[in-house]
């Protein structure tokens, strides 16, 4: 089982969304999951884990976590060459390393050159940044590649983000 991630913030309230699929070229066989958590963090520039991570983490209280071959969030894995943690090492950390983590991210991040690669789909003329953890970047790429669509957004990652703003 795969599991991806998206949160949208309104009035203070985080909601998020998770859609579980068993293959990484599934468009319409998916399970839902949905959360609204109410006094989330403030946004601070560099730190978007601590706002994001307790929603992912109180949503995965609902599913079985011992069927998951690998989690994709919404941003990045590392956030330079370092290996500074991004949201998606954070939460591999909180999972005890035992769930490989794919960060697709829509727009760049300067500080990391090595540790990602870009993605381009479809006619696109811009990427998606693909970083991972627990699993190598190669293998990454190529699941998010195979994803289906014919554009830039993979079709499940384009129904979560409009799933994720729905009220």
């Amino acid at each position: 089982m795969i599991l991806a991630f998206d949160t949208y913030y309104f009035d203070q309230k985080a909601k998020t969304v998770c859609l579980e699929f068993s293959e990484w070229n599934e468009s319409k066989n998916f399970k839902v999951y949905t959360e609204i958590i109410d006094n989330v963090e403030e946004y601070i520039p560099g730190e978007f884990y601590k706002r994001e991570l307790p929603c992912i983490l109180s949503l995965l209280n609902q599913i079985d976590l011992s069927v998951v071959k690998a989690i994709v969030v919404d941003g990045f894995v590392y956030l330079n060459d370092d290996q500074k943690y991004g949201l998606g090492g954070y939460l591999y950390e909180k999972l005890n390393k035992e769930i490989p983590i794919i960060g697709v991210a829509k727009t760049n991040f300067a500080s990391i050159e090595k540790n990602k690669k870009a993605l381009f789909r479809g006619d696109s003329k811009k990427p998606l940044y693909i970083t991972s953890i627990g699993i190598d970047l190669d293998e990454a790429f190529a699941y998010v590649q195979q994803m289906d669509g014919e554009y830039r957004m993979p079709t499940l990652l384009k129904e979560l983000d409009r799933l994720t703003k729905e009220n």
